[in-house]
């Protein structure tokens, strides 16, 4: 089947706001109170909206295998995911020392995790998502979130011992398998759907955003009221009913879902119609090497200004964090259209190909 240039186009666009929102973290977000809130938006949502990505590129991958109920074919097919959740693992820890906010260790488990459903209708993939979303109120009842962490400085204390690292990764990390694995099984449920239909895709993007809407306006209607207009109070209940990502809960899960949902069927939308775009064109091959992209962000994009930067990281304006965010994000785009002209896949993503196979 012909590929879906929009899934290229959404994963540029999720490696685009996760170079922002990481960079703003690094660098520093100091001052500009109204770019700081602006930047705020793409906090913990370009990040789900890579692991829906994910999830979409799962069931595509075992598309055809499960719709011919080839065996030979799935099981090929599961090796490999099982291989590359293995790669991503470990390339995601062996930098971990220098970027403790990595999510490619947490995605391999995501995708080790969703293996184990791929044979699984996608009516019954809506029910993993959904308990995979409760289990974590219900985890906060029994255990402390806050273990580990300064929030201050954001540090984990005791991240490489045993009870430290399995606590960070399934519960209170930055992108805790439990519940963030529900993006890439929401993810793997929206791949089973008809993508090639305009009318199923454009009705995802207006329930989406409707969705989205309505979780934001709630959200903000709760904090008030239960506040009593009394700030302390709300800043409180922020963490229990805001959208923020840290902790994950139902409402920032659901909102995150319904953005991803809402940014990727308006990229696949906008591609079928602009389909020859140098726009489009070139965000479809920034998203081939979305892997390399997020590796490079971390060891060069924030390795330069550590090795060369006269100030502290964490002092940095915001408006330094996002102009050196898109300054990079511009060369990744330039790199992409560059490097695919000579060769069929990113360094990283060639890579991970002859690792796994």
């Amino acid at each position: 089947m012909k590929r879906i240039i929009g899934i290229d186009v959404a994963r540029a666009i999720a490696v685009i706001g996760m170079i922002i929102v990481n960079f703003k973290i690094v660098l520093g977000a100091q001052g500009d109170p109204w770019l700081k809130n602006i930047t705020r938006l793409f906090d913990g949502k370009a990040a789900a909206t890579f692991v829906v990505l994910a999830g979409i590129g799962l069931a595509l991958t075992t598309r055809t295998a499960l719709k011919n109920k080839d065996i030979a074919k799935l099981n090929a097919a599961k090796r490999s995911i099982l291989k590359r959740a293995i790669f991503l693992f470990i390339i995601g820890l062996s930098y971990g020392w220098i970027w403790p906010a990595d999510i490619l260790h947490f995605y391999g488990v995501y995708m080790l995790l969703t293996l184990l459903f791929i044979y699984r209708e996608p009516s019954q993939l809506l029910v993993v998502t959904t308990v995979m979303i409760l289990l974590f109120p219900v985890a906060m009842t029994f255990w402390d979130y806050e273990t580990g962490w300064n929030f201050k400085t954001l540090e984990y204390h005791g991240f490489w011992t045993w009870e430290g690292f399995l606590t960070n990764l399934f519960y209170n990390g930055f992108h805790p398998v439990i519940p963030w694995s529900a993006f890439m099984f929401f993810g793997l449920w929206y791949g089973r759907q008809s993508l090639y239909d305009h009318e199923f895709v454009k009705r995802s993007l207006w329930v989406s955003l409707l969705v989205f809407i309505v979780v934001q306006v709630v959200s903000m209607v709760l904090i008030q009221w239960l506040s009593g207009g009394d700030p302390q109070a709300a800043t409180a209940l922020e963490s229990l009913l805001g959208t923020a990502p840290m902790p994950p809960m139902p409402i920032y899960m659901l909102n995150g879902i319904s953005i991803a949902t809402a940014i990727i069927s308006s990229c696949i939308l906008l591609s079928r119609r602009y389909e020859n775009s140098p726009i489009v064109r070139a965000l479809e091959k920034t998203g081939q090497l979305a892997l390399t992209f997020y590796v490079a962000h971390v060891v060069i994009g924030m390795g330069v200004i550590e090795g060369i930067s006269p100030v502290k990281l964490g002092a940095y304006p915001t408006r330094f964090s996002l102009a050196y965010a898109l300054l990079f994000s511009v060369c990744c785009i330039l790199f992409a259209n560059v490097w695919l002209k000579h060769k069929k896949m990113g360094p990283v993503e060639w890579i991970m190909r002859k690792v796994t196979g």
